[in-house]
């Protein structure tokens, strides 16, 4: 079974966006979609990460609140930094994170989690891991971010994914 639908959960979503997309429940949609569940998880496989292996799923809960109460805070804080400061006066700059986190799943969560957080975007990863390189739309002490992006989510990540 596994050989012919490597990722069920992926497969089962495929079909169910494929019929919604559709409005639909013609032979011809149900086969389409099926097809679909089958031949996209087959052929992507090589483009995802390794297994996930969560391990603590009460720290990615967290997780998952912490970094939604972050992201509704930076978009009000850029919204209020767009609005009442001059270009000139927003320090925006790339800043280098050294990394301790080795999992490509984990990293891969850390970068939807600064790509979706308004005011960062994640820039590039070192080829050995070891360097994330953000860029944050504004910033005043460097090392506070770097402490903040290692603590909320970096240490749970790894506890998560690589304890």
């Amino acid at each position: 079974m596994k050989r012919w639908i490597p990722s069920p959960p992926l497969s089962l979503a495929l079909f169910a966006v494929w019929l919604l997309l559709n409005q639909s429940l013609e032979a011809a949609t149900l086969l389409s979609a099926a097809l679909l569940a089958i031949a996209v998880p087959l052929l992507t496989k090589g483009l995802r990460p390794a297994t996930v292996r969560m391990r603590k799923p009460w720290v990615a809960l967290r997780l998952a609140g912490r970094a939604s109460a972050d992201m509704l805070e930076s978009a009000l804080f850029v919204a209020r930094r767009l609005l009442t400061r001059r270009t000139s006066h927003i320090a925006s700059r790339f800043i280098n994170v050294p990394l301790e986190l080795r999992d490509p799943n984990g990293l891969a969560v850390l970068a939807m989690i600064m790509c979706l957080t308004p005011g960062t975007a994640w820039g590039e990863i070192a080829f050995d891991s070891s360097t994330l390189l953000i860029h944050v739309f504004d910033v005043d002490d460097e090392a506070a971010f770097i402490a903040m992006i290692k603590q909320r989510y970096e240490h749970p990540l790894m506890e998560i994914f690589e304890s």
